[in-house]
């Protein structure tokens, strides 16, 4: 893929992440796009509308597409999601086998990918990812800032 499907795949995300802002829902987005560059799936969080505390972006992008091609691994797939994952979802990723994940924006707090527990580092994990600094980190930063400012106010 090129730096051009990574900004058009990362814009489908941050489509998925308002929508969730707009359903009263963190604003994250996720899209899964196959080998052949199709989008298998796309998801924003859902955990209070589901009533599920692991549907978020990544995870409900990640049913999706296991389902809709009858496998739960997703090897050569492309993860683009707009914040860095948590350790629940870094951990799904690697168990479904995920080649490549774009991240747009960092999160100090409850990532782990980059920050905590930094899940791929690990020895115990399995597969690993190539894990890229995605475009529109500012946008999905800004995204989320917003979003919790106004629940604050």
């Amino acid at each position: 893929m090129t730096n051009a499907d990574d900004k058009h795949f990362m814009q489908l995300a941050l489509e998925e992440a308002r929508a969730a802002a707009e359903a009263g829902e963190a604003p994250v987005g996720a899209v899964l796009v196959g080998t052949d560059g199709t989008v298998l799936a796309a998801a924003g969080n859902a955990p209070i509308s589901e009533r599920d505390p692991t549907a978020h972006a990544e995870i409900r992008a990640i049913r999706e597409a296991a389902q809709k091609l009858g496998n739960y691994r997703l090897p050569g797939a492309t993860l683009f999601v707009t914040l860095e994952p948590c350790a629940m979802c870094a951990g799904a990723i690697s168990h479904a086998r995920i080649a490549r994940l774009v991240i747009a924006a960092s999160d100090p707090k409850g990532g782990a990918v980059w920050h905590g527990p930094q899940f791929f580092e690990q020895p115990t994990c399995h597969a690993r990812p190539e894990v890229v600094e995605g475009p529109f980190a500012e946008e999905a930063g800004r995204l989320l800032k917003d979003f919790f400012r106004a629940r604050r106010s």
